[in-house]
């Protein structure tokens, strides 16, 4: 397998497990309305950070050998990975209670930082969705049907963003995202 698309098969998993395992061990992180964004804040926020960044290098790295297969894909496929190692350079705000101490709600204004950190969230979902749609045609068959129906998975979290659950409904479409990335990944060595 091409090494650059075994980092593409890795970023996804890599990124869930680190997320995750902060998740569940953070104190004052609620999943039902912490997005993994806000992990970056706090004291340990260097963790997610790198997670952000690492896991976004990752996917620019598989995204070189994804173009070689399909040139819109490892085109999107890279700014998937862009807007991640942005996402971990500008981080979120704080916000509904985390970290510990801050107040619960949304704050009254957004910082410069917590902006750029939201636009890098839409890079990388444009980037993430169109790599969906593209990669669909050019892999066929089964794998299109996947591919398409992840593409539509990302899609309907926008719909939720800022309502009750929209954070869940955020956490099942993203799982299911890094999953689909990675084993497109290891299609593609196979094409």
């Amino acid at each position: 397998m091409n090494a650059r698309l075994i980092a593409g098969a890795v970023a996804g998993p890599l990124y869930l497990t680190v997320a995750y395992a902060q998740a569940f061990t953070r104190e004052g992180f609620d999943l039902t309305k912490h997005p993994f964004s806000m992990l970056s804040l706090g004291d340990l926020g260097w963790i997610q950070i790198a997670n952000f960044v690492v896991s976004g290098l990752l996917f620019v790295v598989a995204a070189t050998a994804v173009r070689e297969k399909s040139r819109w894909g490892g085109r999107l496929i890279g700014l998937l990975g862009v807007g991640m190692i942005a996402g971990g350079v500008f981080t979120a705000d704080p916000a509904l209670g985390f970290p510990l101490g801050t107040p619960d709600g949304v704050p009254a204004s957004i910082s410069w930082h917590g902006m750029l950190h939201a636009a890098a969230f839409g890079v990388a979902m444009i980037g993430w969705i169109g790599a969906c749609f593209v990669l669909a045609r050019r892999l066929g068959g089964v794998w299109a049907v996947l591919s398409a129906v992840t593409g539509v998975i990302l899609i309907v979290p926008m719909a939720f963003l800022g309502n009750p659950g929209g954070t869940l409904v955020l956490y099942a479409a993203a799982t299911i995202g890094w999953l689909w990335t990675s084993a497109v990944s290891v299609r593609l060595s196979t094409v």
